[in-house]
């Protein structure tokens, strides 16, 4: 792999750039790229606790003077700065938690603390080269926003923000994004794909029957909305692999299915196959629901809206966890939504998620989520039960103190 002379230079020194340098450059060469580029912006993941490995090498960049090259913005982290008392992390690994999120804040991130970057303002231009952390967010920028990136994991991420550059292979190039799969859903009802909870489902349907590579969908214009388009991706990229579709006529890079593929094969979406790939979201059984958890990825202001409207001034017989960022707080102050909805007994999450650090107040139970994402993760990493619903079905379970359905629409 061909690194200019200011690259070499750089990665000859002794500072914590020089580190990361070495950390791309090798990285790069292993992955058969024949350069690195320049990146316009990085979102970083890894500054979520796993254990103490993760915040001694943040501290040791931090000590070895590194500041972010690029704009950059910051993945959750494993504590709600905002409502300290919400994470039952204590002692050690509460410590070391923090002591995280400061290395990052640190080296000139952006205290974003958010799974959705994109709704909090990082939103690169189509065709620009960035290197981007954590899946939802990897597959949103790719597809809905055009950018390019590969999924960047721990630490890579912070690397590539300290050097700002990335090696040029993958989706970084632009014949590596064409589509070799294309999934028709015109054959669904209109009904159907104009409905939230439907694009969490086909999501991950998506993820599991694509794998790594990259499909298009076609059917789905006139029906999308960004939110659906979040809910979709995520779904995509914790079921499978995913790091960009299309939607055709609605994504950037895809006007038309011959603008992203050449001789795809074709997959045509019926309703029971849907219907079965909305089971698998569901692992419990019953009536039984203990907790709801929405906003994964992160809960956007439009979403609180409809929240709102749906609670309609009723009271919630159950705990409603509603993960979040700050941006979309603030924005909540500002229009007069957050202690509407705090007052009715909304949870706020802030800067971080119930499945990746312990809120839930017991390790056994059910919860209700609109999450495909959360549904993938949540039994493994909180050991609870799930059932899958719309928003709809999460607010009417919540406040009956019971599960909750609507099949109608799905029949």
């Amino acid at each position: 792999m061909h690194l200019t002379a200011e690259e070499r230079e750089i990665a000859a020194g002794a500072d914590a750039q020089a580190m990361a340098m070495r950390i791309v450059a090798d990285a790069g060469r292993l992955l058969g790229a024949d350069r690195l580029i320049p990146i316009a912006s990085s979102h970083i993941d890894g500054a979520l606790y796993h254990g103490d490995s993760g915040t001694e090498f943040a501290e040791r960049l931090v000590a070895g003077g590194a500041t972010v090259a690029v704009p950059t913005t910051l993945n959750v982290g494993s504590l709600d700065l905002h409502h300290p008392g919400v994470v039952r992390l204590a002692g050690h690994p509460r410590e070391m938690a923090l002591r995280l999120m400061q290395a990052y804040e640190a080296m000139g991130c952006a205290r974003t603390w958010t799974c959705a970057p994109y709704q909090a303002g990082h939103r690169p231009i189509v065709g620009t080269d960035v290197a981007w952390g954590e899946s939802n967010a990897v597959a949103f920028c790719n597809s809905v926003l055009g950018a390019r990136t590969n999924r960047y994991g721990d630490f890579m991420d912070i690397a590539c923000a300290l050097v700002a550059r990335a090696p040029n292979y993958g989706l970084h190039l632009p014949e590596n994004r064409r589509a070799s799969i294309v999934v028709d859903v015109s054959g669904l009802s209109p009904e159907l794909r104009a409905m939230d909870a439907f694009y969490p489902v086909l999501g991950s349907w998506f993820g599991r029957t694509v794998g790594t590579e990259i499909g298009a969908v076609v059917g789905l214009q006139g029906f999308t909305s960004e939110d659906k388009l979040k809910a979709f991706g995520a779904a995509a990229a914790s079921s499978g692999a995913v790091g960009l579709f299309h939607i055709v006529g609605v994504t950037p890079e895809a006007p038309t299915l011959e603008a992203i593929a050449d001789n795809p094969r074709m997959i045509r979406v019926d309703a029971a196959m849907i219907r079965e790939a909305r089971a698998k979201l569901s692992t419990a059984s019953g009536s039984q629901v203990d907790a709801v958890a929405v906003g994964s990825p992160h809960f956007s202001v439009d979403e609180f809206r409809d929240l709102h409207r749906l609670l309609n001034g009723r009271k919630l017989r159950m705990p409603f966890y509603a993960n979040t960022g700050r941006h979309a707080v603030k924005a909540l102050e500002a229009v007069g939504l957050y202690q509407p909805l705090k007052d009715q007994g909304i949870e706020f999450v802030v800067d971080t998620c119930v499945v990746v650090t312990p809120i839930l107040k017991e390790m056994d139970g059910v919860l209700i989520t609109n999450s495909g994402k959360f549904a993938h993760y949540a039994t493994g990493n909180t050991g609870y039960g799930v059932q899958y619903g719309s928003l709809s079905d999460c607010v009417e379970t919540a406040v009956a103190g019971r599960l909750v359905r609507d099949e109608a629409s799905w029949s």
